[in-house]
């Protein structure tokens, strides 16, 4: 893969950006749809966009498709059953009305992120790059834990399984990248990211259909506001996946954590929520890890 330069770091904030407002229309369906009905239509409306997205990088470098090898089906089963068992404990833990503790146990995925990546990868992590990454956790945890929190040890375990997962799945993308070999990352990433939807979309369409058909009936009828989740949902998974392409899945997912800063913004401007003390403590926590990262590198 080419030296990443600054690239890496522009396409993991506009993934997080993109992110945050997929999250946000996806907040709009889960009312009709459910909560697994809801979080199904980012893969199966965004699977569509992926094959046009794959079609425009076809078309632009005038490439064969890849002929991935057995190592890249096996990263990317790690990466796409990964990414499902993370969601399935996620939605564990919102049954349980635990979200905002988990939510923060989960963002300490960078750091699980870093020693998976260090062991299964050799994604190497220098001191100042683990100080970030530790800085930059710590801050979105202070952010997401609040005073009166239910810390017992079901959430907790939740949230650090999830978070466990989400790194697995990030490293497993990865490294279905990297076993690629292409000279072109963009193709890689493009590729990687396609095969992925297809096998998620496959996946949980024939549980759904198995346990709930009726859910699968409703997304169905729900396709046009559905469409644009799929489309933000797509349009940010490419650039997940350029950045993994680029950078190490650490780094991409410490810097990832901007994110927190594009929620706070829109419930101060958009919906008029005042920032707490600990909010702004831990925003400064984030902002000086993500400073300290793009230092490191």
């Amino acid at each position: 893969m080419p030296d990443s330069g600054w690239l890496w770091a522009l396409f993991t904030v506009i993934a997080a950006a993109s992110q945050t407002v997929r999250n946000a229309t996806q907040r709009s369906l889960t009312t009709s749809l459910g909560t697994a009905g809801a979080t199904h239509v980012r893969f199966l409306f965004g699977f569509p966009f992926a094959l046009v997205f794959l079609g425009l990088v076809l078309v632009a470098t005038g490439e064969a498709m890849p002929r991935p090898g057995g190592i890249f089906w096996a990263w990317l089963a790690d990466g796409a059953l990964s990414q499902i068992a993370a969601t399935a404990l996620m939605l564990a833990a919102m049954n349980d009305r635990s979200f905002v503790v988990v939510y923060a146990y989960i963002k300490t995925e960078p750091v699980q992120v870093a020693l998976f990546g260090l062991i299964l990868l050799g994604d190497a992590v220098t001191p100042l790059m683990a100080i970030a990454i530790l800085v930059a956790t710590c801050g979105v945890v202070l952010t997401g834990l609040r005073g009166g929190a239910n810390l017992g040890w079901r959430p907790t375990l939740l949230g650090l399984a999830s978070a466990a997962m989400f790194g697995l799945s990030a490293i497993g993308f990865r490294g279905a990248i990297l076993s690629l070999d292409l000279a072109n990352y963009v193709m890689a990433a493009t590729f990687t990211m396609m095969v992925g939807l297809l096998v998620q979309v496959v996946l949980l369409s024939l549980y759904l259909a198995w346990r709930d058909p009726s859910v699968m009936r409703a997304i169905l009828k729900a396709w046009k506001p559905s469409m644009l989740a799929g489309f933000l949902g797509a349009f940010a998974s490419q650039f997940w996946f350029l950045s993994f392409a680029l950078a190490s899945a650490a780094s991409v997912r410490t810097l990832a954590l901007v994110e927190v800063l594009f929620a706070q913004a829109i419930s101060r401007f958009v919906f008029g929520q005042v920032t707490t003390q600990r909010e702004a403590y831990g925003i400064v926590l984030i902002v000086i890890g993500v400073v300290l990262l793009l230092f490191a590198h």
